[in-house]
């Protein structure tokens, strides 16, 4: 298996531009959603050169009716100080995420709990996936939500993602979304309802990957700065690098 890196992370988006300073990431069907729609540098730019490209992200977006600036630095590489301090100056928010992977035979052993089920998702189930995750996308605001449940109700049918659903005594309380491909599963989106957290769910949703793919290797992306991925490093996740990431609403 080749070195896995954040390439091998899936992106729903289409890339618009690409040269050999950074990719542009657009996606029209949801121009609310930030991890669709950025620019990802392919070497650490000089804040000339950063200013320039944000020029053209922000005109671009505007156009577009998009009101926000997201870029990725290449991977395992920290901002000059230069750019961190335009970055701040110019109200950007700034953090990091880390990739992490574990081969299925390294997943703990989990006591198995018979109150809780995992079941792939079929368009009879949908519209609780839906419901599910419409309650935790309202953070983000009803418009958003409601062009996300549009996007669940189409992924149900691409046949490189797998939905679950976690029930804890027949009722719906977690999700997760699988991203398959030739020799990784990617977990997307693991979200367990507050009330029935620590019950175990989602280790369960995490060995449901384990058992049926035990031949590649599961990868995962979490804040570099969030308690989620104390979890993974207990659970003996191995992390494989960092990539630092800004926002700015415009």
């Amino acid at each position: 298996m080749k070195k896995i890196t954040f390439q091998n992370i899936f992106t729903r988006g289409h890339v618009i531009v690409e040269n050999a300073c950074y990719r542009q990431i657009h996606y029209p069907e949801m121009l609310m959603r930030y991890d669709s729609n950025f620019i990802e540098f392919k070497r650490m730019p000089t804040v000339e050169t950063f200013k320039e490209v944000e020029g053209y992200l922000r005109e671009y977006h505007l156009n577009h009716g998009q009101n926000h600036l997201k870029f990725y630095f290449p991977e395992n590489q920290q901002p000059t100080e230069e750019i961190q301090n335009y970055l701040r100056e110019n109200g950007y928010s700034q953090g990091f995420l880390e990739l992490y992977g574990i081969k299925p035979q390294s997943f703990p052993v989990i006591e198995m709990n018979p109150a809780i089920s995992i079941q792939t998702v079929t368009k009879d189930t949908l519209a609780i996936l839906q419901q599910l995750k419409y309650q935790n996308d309202l953070v983000f605001g009803r418009e958003f939500a409601d062009q996300k449940a549009n996007l669940i109700k189409k992924i149900v049918d691409e046949p490189n993602v797998q939905q679950l659903l976690a029930f804890y005594e027949g009722q719906a309380v977690g999700y997760v979304d699988l991203i398959l491909s030739k020799d990784t599963v990617e977990i997307d989106e693991l979200s367990v309802s507050e009330s029935y957290q620590k019950k175990g769910i989602g280790s369960h949703l995490q060995r449901f990957a384990m058992d049926h793919y035990p031949d590649r290797m599961i990868i995962l992306v979490a804040d570099g700065e969030d308690t989620p991925r104390e979890m993974y490093q207990k659970q003996q996740y191995h992390c494989f690098g960092f990539q630092y990431e800004v926002l700015k609403e415009c």
